[in-house]
């Protein structure tokens, strides 16, 4: 009964906090410890450290980028494959946006390019919504493939330490794995949208708005584009500064022989990230006339500390709980794991949708499912679960799609759940699921 007590004001603090939206979700975090440390007399557990440093790191070189305008170059090399393969947008929008969540870490990167991907939609006559949602997905489920996002680096932090005992997953195994499901789930959500929805010229709907001139002009309207936009030196110094970093990070996860050893072992991945995270930004510093002051004010930066908040409260909050009644977990869920590893992935996908975040989802469950006994294969497996805030449109990726694609075709539905999002959301989270699942068994780690 106190078990469930503790679980009731730990799901109360999520709902609340993920309405009230902002660093909210971490706060009201802090609120379920000091119930559960004062109320209910257990001990503290202990706050994700190495996981909010990584975050910091990577989010400090991602604003950098931002801040410098580097990012402009990754946005404009999309527009161009975009405006070069019109016919093809539902497929290449979802790939383009994200491949720029893989590169820079954040989903958020897709609210330059939705007016774009708009624009050369309704120019060549394709329902809008095609593109529009599947690009909103795809952006969110990018993150999941990122070398360098919250959620994969929250990830690495934890499997490392997993129990010991079985294959280990490190940083490259990960991405092995996350990088491939991701974009097969992305393919098929591409291959669905391009089939979706009415034509432009049998919507009885479209046609009726467009048939009232003013309308026309607006859904219409004049192009967004970047591509008439002169790329400072500057700019370009700063991309390639920060996908060098990438790359020597990827490089040095899959040879660890490559990383200094102290004490007969090499240089944690985790430690590794955020050293080369920090000193992209300071290169980029350096290098550019970024004006420092501008990084801290950037969207990147913004939404990356209310991760680091997010994941502060959220996970300090469960681990208390958790810890407090491991050997009661262990003994009523752990022959359900075993024989029903699935379920793993449907309270992972429930969480997700409570908490509006992939990093927050995976700050509460992966900790949690360790220590019950799940698999780290498993966890691997459905990490792309944790992406379930597309369930109820209210994300702001999805809440912008639906104001920049003037035409109205993306749209809530009249019972809400039927909204544009829902199917791409479905189809792209259960492939990637089935996907990482079929290379994990592969490779051995279940």
């Amino acid at each position: 009964m106190t078990l469930l007590l503790q679980l009731a004001v730990i799901l109360i603090c999520l709902f609340y906090g993920a309405r009230k939206g902002g660093v909210a979700l971490g706060l009201l975090g802090g609120l379920g410890i000091v119930i559960m440390t004062f109320a209910f007399k257990l001990p503290p557990g202990k706050p994700p450290v190495d996981v909010m440093l990584t975050i910091i790191a990577v989010v400090a070189a991602s604003a950098t980028l931002q801040a410098s305008g580097g990012l402009e170059v990754l946005l404009k090399g999309a527009e161009r494959v975009l405006r070069r393969n019109p016919k093809f947008i539902s497929i290449l929008a979802p790939f383009v946006t994200c491949l720029l969540t893989m590169l820079c870490g954040t989903g958020h990167v897709v609210y330059t390019m939705l007016p774009i991907i708009y624009d050369v939609a309704i120019k060549n006559n394709i329902r809008p919504e095609r593109p529009m949602a599947a690009s909103s997905i795809s952006s969110q489920m990018g993150i999941l493939a990122s070398p360098v996002s919250v959620a994969v680096v929250s990830l690495v932090a934890f499997l490392a330490k997993a129990p010991e005992g079985g294959a280990p997953i490190d940083f490259i195994m990960l991405l092995s794995i996350t990088i491939p499901s991701t974009l097969t789930g992305v393919l098929a959500i591409g291959i669905f949208s391009w089939f979706r929805g009415k034509d432009l010229d049998r919507d009885e709907a479209f046609q009726a708005r467009i048939a009232d001139p003013e309308q026309r002009k607006i859904i219409f309207g004049e192009s967004n584009t970047l591509m008439g936009k002169k790329l400072s030196t500057d700019q370009w110094t700063a991309m390639w500064i920060f996908v060098t970093a990438i790359a020597v990070v990827a490089v040095l996860g899959a040879f660890p022989s490559l990383r200094p050893v102290f004490n007969g072992k090499p240089v944690s991945m985790v430690l590794t990230i955020q050293m080369f995270m920090l000193l992209a930004g300071a290169l980029m510093i350096l290098f550019t006339k970024t004006d420092p002051m501008l990084i801290g004010k950037s969207e990147v930066f913004r939404a990356g500390m209310i991760a680091v908040v997010a994941v502060f409260g959220i996970a300090w909050m469960a681990d208390t709980v958790f810890e407090a009644h491991l050997p009661e977990l262990k003994a009523a869920l752990t022959d359900l794991i075993k024989t029903k590893p699935w379920t793993f992935a449907i309270a992972l996908l429930l969480v997700s949708k409570l908490v509006n975040s992939q990093a927050a989802a995976i700050a509460a469950m992966v900790p949690v499912g360790l220590s019950i006994g799940v698999p780290p294969g498993y966890i691997v497996a459905f990490a792309a679960a944790s992406y379930g805030y597309y369930i109820l449109p209210t994300y702001p990726s999805d809440l912008a799609a639906i104001q920049f694609d003037r035409s109205g075709t993306t749209r809530i539905g009249k019972y809400v759940v039927n909204h544009s999002f829902i199917l791409p959301g479905l189809i792209g989270v259960s492939t990637s699921c089935l996907i990482g699942f079929l290379l994990v068994s592969a490779r051995g780690l279940i």
